[in-house]
């Protein structure tokens, strides 16, 4: 089983308050951090801290914050060798924190958006003997286009993570080539213009994206859990309530353990509420790579929260 992720690799740059500086405000802060991320290289390391096999596809810059951030996905266990050195930036995110553990994420896209269809064929070779492929949206858009594609011909389930959501929306081809959607409320919403607030609605909202091309609609609940739809058929399968200190890679822990989960046969039901787990376990802890729990701490966890 082995799973490959193709997408963004970043520094955070994290700085922490008790609330988020309004417009034209300036606030104090607590703490300040740099920590390595990017919604593509998060989903790389939680496929590995959950067993996974996981290789990394992707671009890093010449600079201090591409070697920090390749040295720590090799120590997480995650195989480097599909990711590129480009001349330039490593991309950043600049993340402010609230006390809450809500935050607000500015992306500059550096080596990320430097990816041609030449690494394509680094992508097409890392598919060979995979079972799924992980996809967001921190990349050229015709690059995640162009190898889900390539990955749903192979009969790789695809599983797209529909972060940043696009103002202009995902284009048809993207929506075809994905077995699984996993949009978060914010997302479902700007997506379909329904807002997802009860399975009802959740609902409605998958039947768009069913129509669209997608047979798997995740719809991602925080606390409330998740709502899966197959076909028009819709599940809720309940979520977990903790203590949220930092939720910057809940989606991507639920995303790499699903694709794990279901690597190793388990049912949807059973992968999602697994996922759940990793995602609640993450926002417990500050950052984002040191965030993503073991495997260990999520079968404890589920264990303790036998329903």
């Amino acid at each position: 089983m082995r799973v490959v992720i193709f997408g963004s690799i970043n520094m955070d740059l994290v700085a922490h308050a008790a609330r988020i500086a309004r417009p034209g405000e300036t606030i104090l802060g607590n703490d300040f951090r740099t920590i390595p991320g990017g919604k593509g290289a998060n989903q790389a390391v939680a496929v590995a801290r959950m067993g996974g096999a996981a290789q990394m596809c992707g671009a890093v810059g010449d600079d201090g914050f591409g070697r920090d951030s390749l040295s720590s996905l090799a120590a997480y266990g995650v195989d480097t060798s599909g990711v590129v050195t480009s001349p330039g930036a490593t991309g950043v995110a600049l993340i402010l924190l609230d006390a809450q553990g809500e935050n607000s994420i500015t992306v500059i896209s550096g080596a990320n958006m430097r990816l041609s269809h030449a690494h394509l064929d680094i992508v097409a070779a890392a598919l060979n003997d995979a079972t799924h492929l992980l996809l967001q949206l921190e990349i050229p858009m015709e690059l995640v286009i162009a190898a889900a594609q390539m990955a749903h011909a192979r009969g790789v389930t695809v599983i797209l993570d529909t972060a940043p959501a696009p103002t202009t929306g995902i284009p048809a081809e993207l929506y075809r080539a994905c077995d699984v959607i996993t949009p978060n409320e914010t997302e479902t919403a700007l997506l379909t213009g329904i807002n997802p607030i009860d399975p009802a609605h959740c609902a409605d909202a998958a039947e768009v994206i069913h129509q669209r091309g997608t047979s798997n609609v995740i719809i991602k609940r925080g606390a409330q859990g998740v709502y899966w739809s197959h076909a028009g058929t819709g599940t809720v399968v309940p979520g977990f309530v903790v203590p949220v200190v930092d939720t910057v890679a809940a989606g991507a822990c639920f995303n790499g353990a699903l694709a794990v989960g279901l690597a190793e046969g388990m049912p949807m039901p059973a992968a999602l509420r697994f996922a759940a787990a990793s995602a609640a376990l993450s926002v417990t802890k500050p950052g984002a790579q040191p965030s993503v729990p073991s495997r260990t701490e999520v079968e404890v966890f589920l264990r303790q929260h036998t329903t």
